[in-house]
């Protein structure tokens, strides 16, 4: 299944990024450091199932989601630190995940990263969507953050996509099939960006193409600003 390629003028989480990074900043020195061996799974919270979340929530809250976040000063719905597992919801119980600008922020060693995805497919129902904002890791916005510990890219979310692993098995490819291996299955069905204001006058004026802004931004920093991916959960997995 092809990505599509999307121009998107206005992230919806261009206006979070200064407060998630103000609040995490205000956070951090004062946040203990986690045990990341497995708890007990917590009693569900008492919503009405099934569930819009938006994940590190920070101060954008989203009406008809539980907002959530680890940090009381932004006074979620819910207290909830993602990099403690499991997470308080049931099998299969949510059909729409938000995540703003946070991903790129959590799982700083990777076997915690898989945990988290793997979190991520068990509490999604089949077809779930989850959307999943991000600095764009050739931008200022990424390189100048200290609470940034991984890039995000599409190639890093195909990896979860087992029609994709198993191609690769098929054809030799070495991108690692961790779909396959872990027991998940997403797809990327669309790929946003959205462009530094320098880029802009550019590309709307017909200057450069979309393909032409990928090109650059392979190259050159602060082309594309953020990245918006559209992930979709596969129940049962994809042969």
């Amino acid at each position: 299944m092809a990505t599509r390629l999307q121009y998107c003028r206005a992230g919806p989480a261009q206006d979070l990024l200064r407060e998630r990074r103000s609040l995490m900043l205000k956070n951090l020195f004062s946040s203990a450091t986690h045990a990341q061996a497995a708890a007990p799974a917590p009693a569900p919270p008492a919503y009405a199932y099934p569930l819009k979340l938006n994940l590190g929530c920070g101060y954008k809250k989203l009406d008809g989601y539980v907002n959530a976040d680890k940090y009381p000063d932004s006074q979620p719905d819910l207290l909830l630190d993602l990099e403690v597992l499991p997470w308080p919801f049931p099998d299969n119980s949510v059909t729409h995940i938000m995540m703003s600008n946070i991903l790129e922020h959590i799982g700083q060693q990777p076997a915690l990263f898989l945990r988290i995805v793997q979190e991520l497919w068990r509490i999604c129902a089949p077809q779930a969507e989850i959307t999943i904002s991000v600095p764009h890791p050739r931008h200022d916005h990424f390189l100048g953050d200290p609470t940034h510990v991984r890039a995000i890219l599409p190639d890093t979310l195909h990896v979860f996509d087992q029609v994709q692993n198993r191609n690769g098995i098929a054809t030799g490819n070495a991108t690692t099939p961790l779909g396959v291996q872990l027991g998940v299955d997403f797809h990327v069905d669309s790929v946003q960006f959205v462009l530094d204001p320098r880029w802009l006058p550019r590309f709307e004026s017909g200057e450069v193409t979309a393909e032409q802004v990928m090109e650059y931004s392979l190259k050159e920093n602060n082309v594309i600003a953020e990245f918006i991916f559209r992930w979709i959960v596969h129940k049962p997995v994809r042969g």
